[in-house]
Parts: C-alpha cells; structure tokens; sequence
C-alpha cells in the first residue's frame, strides 16, 4: 500500500517525469494552431512526441528497476491547484510500479499507433488535425495513470473522454460516425455522474482526494461508505472500459479510424477502468459487496462480449467485441482482491499488444480491401497479404491462448485466480475461453482462408512497410510478452496493489489443463462449421435466438431505449406540459388579470376636465361624510 511514508520526493530525472504529459500536449497544440503549415510534418512532430514520452518513460522504468523495492513509488509535486476552506488539493505525478508500467504501454503501444497512422491516414486532408487528436488522447491518458490523486485522475478521466469524442467522430461527414461520438460521450457521461460522487464523498470524509490519504482513510470507513464509494467507482469503470450494462457505446466506435480503435481498445481508453479498480484497493478490499459486484460485472461482460464476437461479420466489430470480453476478464481478476490485482495488470499489458497488432491487422486487411470491412467478402487473403496474416496469426494464436503466447500465461492465471475464489467465476471464465477461441478461428478462417470472395473491382494487397513494421513490432510481443513478464510481474506490482504473490509453475495444472482443453473444442467447433463449408457471401437468415440477439449486440440499444431513452423523454414531456399548462399558464393568467384591470382602470381617463373636477368633488363629498359619521358615531 501506498502511504506518506513510502512516498519518495522525486529527484534527478524523476523531476522532469511531467515531461511525458507536456510534450504530446504542446505538439497536439501547435498542430491544432499554427493551421495549414504543418501539413507536411505535422504527422512526424506527433508521432516524435509519443517517442519522447515513451523514452521518457523507459528511463524512469530503468530507474526504478534499480532502486530498492521500498522506494520506487516517487511523488513528483507540481503545483498548488485548489485551495479553498478546509481543502487544500496539490496537483502531481506518482510515479509508481503500477503508473509506469501503463506509461510504458501506453507510450509504447501508442507510438506504434501513430506510426502506422502515417502509412493509413496518408490521403486524408485533415491527417494535421487527426495527429493532434492522437497526441491529446496520449496526454490526457498519461495524466489520468500519472496521477497522485483522483481529482487529478479525473483531469485525464475526461481529458480521454473528449479526445475519444473527437476521434470516433473524425469523420463526422458520415451520420453513422457523429451519432457513434455522441453516444460514447453521453454513456462516458453516466459513468462520470459515479465518478464525481466518489471524489465528493472522499472529499467529505477524508478531506482530501489524494491516494495515500484515501489508502490510510479506507480502513476506518465504515462498510455503508466503502460499499458505496466502491460502487460508484465501479460506475466510472463501468463506462470508460464498456462493461455491462454501459457497454453499448463501444461497437458503434468502429465508426472511427481504424487506429482509433486500435488505441482506445488496446492501450489507453477501455483500460482506464481497470486501473481504476486497481490503484482503489483498498477500498474495494473494505467492502465484499463491491468487490462481488467487480466480479458480477467482469463475468458478464466478458461472456456478453464473447457471444457478441460469435455473430457479427464485421472484422472490427468482432475485435469490439473482443475487447469487451477481455476487459471482463481483466474485471473480474480486479474483482477476485489480491489473487487477481497482479494478473489483472499482465493480462492488461499483454492485451495491449496482441489486440493492437489484430486492430492494426484489421485496418491492413481492410486497406488491401478497399475499406470493406465484411469477412465475407473477404477469404483466401493469407497468401496475397502475407506479413499481415503472420502478424495477425500471432495475435490470434496470443488470444486464445497458445501455449507459450502473451494470452497463455496472462488469462490462464485470471481462469485458475478465479476458481480459488468461486467455483461460478471460474466456470465462468473457462466457458468464455472456449467461446474466444471459437469467434476468433471464425474470424481468421474466413478472412485469410478458404475461396475468395472479393468484390468485383477489388484487388488485395499489402500494406506499405510504415503500416506493417508496427505489425511485426507488436506481433513480436504478443508472441514473447507474456513469458517475459511471468516471472516478475507479481513481486513488481505486489508493493502497489497489494496482490498475494503465487507460485509461477511451467507445467499446467488440472484448470490450466482442461482450459487448453476448452479452447481445443472450440477452435475445433469454429474449423467443422466455417472450415468445411463454403461461406455464404451473405449471412442466411437465422431464427436461433442466440444468433438474433449476438448480430443485434444483445439488444443493448433496445434495452437503453426502454429503460432510459423513453422514460426519459417521458419525463422531459411531462415537465414541458407542467410548465405550459401550470407554470406559464399561472405566470400568464396573473398578467392577464392585471391586463384586464388596467383595461377597465383606463375608461376612467377620460382627458375631460369636467369629469375630473366631478370626480374630485364626490370624492371630497364622500371624505367629508365619513369624517362626519365618525365624529358623530
């Protein structure tokens, strides 16, 4: 656990750790500003500022690597940012085990995006402006895992937020991609409600939103309060990392650029969740009823996203769903406390890199497609696009979990962490094993094998080397990562998060057995029904429920529509009637009133002065009477 204590002040290069931020904040400024001049480098000068944070990044790595495993979590203060009563809030950087390690991710990952981006958005005119969106993202994502308190966090928090607006919408000509940008925005808003709540009640109760304040105040909070901080929190992950039930945003964010998708699904956006739970342990660890409902949530997400994968035909919106699914596992690892904080973390960084190289594979298919993004229009693309097949094959072979890939080690920890916790969970996360690798051998049958099905017209080929060295770059690591990692990752993490460190054995166990087992079937399933048969160029009508509902994203917009859309509006209709038919109409009956009186009232202006002289003298008559009658009574 963090606590003042443990916090070392940042010295030698620690101090310029804010670097990180400030560069691909200022380049995402300038090419914002400076216009048209920059057409020609712009694209350089951002992916130059990711490769500035990411080396800043690694040097920090570095030194922390070699410090005593008791001082690598340094406070770098920046300045004073609210002082107000009895709140004074210091804005600064914690750079800690968990923090660099997501720098290191994101910076790294991103940089590969943005290389890529090079080769893939080279013939749109607005590259400048979609570069500068790039760099902000990475900014305001680096702001949000740099953090040392919430408030901070919830700078980047919506920094993200609006970065994925603009970017899901960058082609907002298109209705599909300015609708698809305002929902994520408006469900990331829902999440945000859970957010800010939780940052008010820390502040009310500890009087400061700080991690180690929060980490020293979670012990003494009493279980209504850590239930319901954990909770909202769990709403705010809920919507930045599109669980269950605020998902619904994330399919329709394939509207976007395809290194959108890659960067949000891979390295910075959907993660934000994860690390949320994460960096709050110890309140989660307070309450059992928050961190069931963590759990709840990562076990129905991720098979909600499996099944989803099964039926859609579109390349990107299969990896969506994906996405979903493998953020669950994450979810449910965060959930399970210290057994699964650590492995929540490894599967997160291995996902970074095997589902960016499949997104990134997906746009190269596509550009060899001309941006047909149906599989079945696809097949027989492994020997004319062949760098991007192997690349994309390793991903494949990483997420369902090979022997020996990133995935293997990284999700069989999250299956076997699961059922030492609940037998439901494990189940759970073996069933959705089987289900991943059954959509995923779909999806790379019948993109790169069987009959071709192209369009009249199209003409595959391959990417050009920019687009396909991040491919090989990232295919590299989603080979090695997870061995890579196996071995330390838990000891590394284990001062940040708290997590149980566990025994790392070469040889499976009985779960770790029967999952290869579970993703054997499946895969073999996915071969008899997609590698046997032709593949239809159009998808034949289904009337199996589970097929409906899989290519209608379980129906998730339906369900919004009835429980909030509609009742919305039902409830904005009935104060628009209030106000015109009680309100205004009370408003304008009083004016009416008056309008009537003065109406009457101005018959008595005649203009004429002898009314006005008989109209003084009754009223003389009548003073002077009631005098009389009251001196005489």
């Amino acid at each position: 656990m963090i606590t003042l204590e443990t916090l070392v002040p940042a010295t030698g290069l620690f101090s310029y750790a804010w670097l990180m931020i400030v560069v691909p904040a200022v380049v995402a400024a300038v090419l914002l500003l400076f216009g048209s001049i920059l057409d020609r480098i712009g694209h350089w000068l951002a992916v130059a500022a990711v490769l500035v944070s990411f080396t800043v990044a690694a040097i920090l790595f570095v030194q922390l690597l070699g410090a005593d495993p008791e001082s690598r979590a340094v406070s770098v203060p920046l300045f004073e940012w609210i002082t107000t009563g009895m709140w004074n809030v210091k804005a600064g950087l914690l750079v800690d085990q968990l923090s660099i390690l997501f720098a290191m991710l994101i910076t790294g990952v991103g940089a590969l995006i943005h290389i890529y981006s090079v080769g893939y958005m080279a013939h749109d005119e607005r590259r400048r402006r979609f570069f500068a969106y790039l760099n902000l993202f990475i900014a305001a994502m680096l702001i949000l895992v740099l953090a040392d308190n919430y408030l901070v966090l919830f700078v980047g928090w919506e920094g993200v937020g609006l970065a994925s607006y603009l970017l899901i919408g960058f082609w907002q000509y298109k209705p599909s991609a300015a609708a698809a940008a305002k929902k994520a925005f408006v469900m990331n808003r829902v999440g945000d409600l859970g957010m800010t709540m939780a940052i008010m009640s820390m502040l009310a109760l500890f009087g400061s939103s700080s991690f180690t304040d929060v980490n020293s105040g979670a012990a003494h909070l009493t279980p209504f309060w850590a239930t319901t901080i954990g909770l909202l929190l769990l709403l705010g992950a809920c919507g930045k990392s599109a669980q269950v039930p605020l998902q619904a945003w994330l399919l329709d964010a394939m509207e976007g650029p395809t290194p959108v998708s890659a960067l949000i699904h891979a390295a910075t956006m959907v993660t934000a969740g994860v690390y949320l739970v994460v960096r709050s342990h110890e309140i989660f660890g307070m309450s059992d009823a928050a961190s069931t409902a963590v759990v709840v949530v990562g076990c129905v997400t991720l098979l909600a996203g499996a099944w989803i994968g099964t039926s859609k035909d579109d390349i990107k919106k299969v990896l969506a769903g994906s996405t979903m699914s493998q953020i669950g596992y994450m979810m449910l690892a965060a959930g399970l406390g210290p057994v699964g904080y650590a492995f929540a973390i490894f599967h997160l960084l291995t996902h970074g890199f095997f589902k960016a190289n499949m997104f990134l594979g997906a746009g190269s298919v596509m550009h060899a497609m001309d941006d047909d993004v149906n599989m079945r229009h696809y097949g027989a693309l492994a020997k004319v696009t062949r760098i991007t097949f192997w690349t994309f094959a390793m991903g494949y072979l990483a997420i369902i979990g090979f022997p020996g890939l990133a995935g293997y080690f990284s999700k069989d920890h999250i299956i076997e962490a699961a059922f030492e916790v609940s037998t439901l969970a494990g189940v759970c996360a073996l069933v959705g094993a089987g289900i991943t690798a059954f959509y995923m051998t779909r999806l790379m049958l019948m993109t790169f094998f069987g009959e071709k099905r192209w369009r009249p017209g199209v003409h595959p080929h391959e990417s050009p080397l920019v687009m396909t060295v991040p491919l090989i770059i990232l295919a590299f690591f989603s080979v090695i990562a997870g061995a890579l990692m196996n071995w330390w990752i838990q000891e590394w993490l284990e001062p940040a998060v708290g997590n149980h460190v566990h025994e790392v054995s070469l040889v499976p166990g009985p779960i770790g057995w029967a999952t290869l087992a579970v993703v054997a079937a499946g895969v073999a399933l996915s071969w008899w029904l997609f590698g046997t048969k032709p593949i239809p160029d159009v998808a034949p009508a289904s009337a199996n429920p589970f097929t409906v509902a899989g290519r209608n994203d379980l129906f998730g917009d339906a369900i919004n529509d009835t429980l909030v859309v509609q009742p919305t509006l039902l409830a904005a209709r009935g104060l628009v009637a209030t106000d015109d038919k009680l309100i205004d109409a009370a408003a304008n009956g009083v004016g009416t009133m008056f309008a009537g009186l003065s109406s009457q009232t101005r018959r008595l202006q005649t203009g004429q002065v002898r009314s006005y002289a008989l109209t003084m003298t009754i009223g003389v008559l009548l003073v002077g009477a009631v005098l009389i009658l009251t001196q005489l009574g």
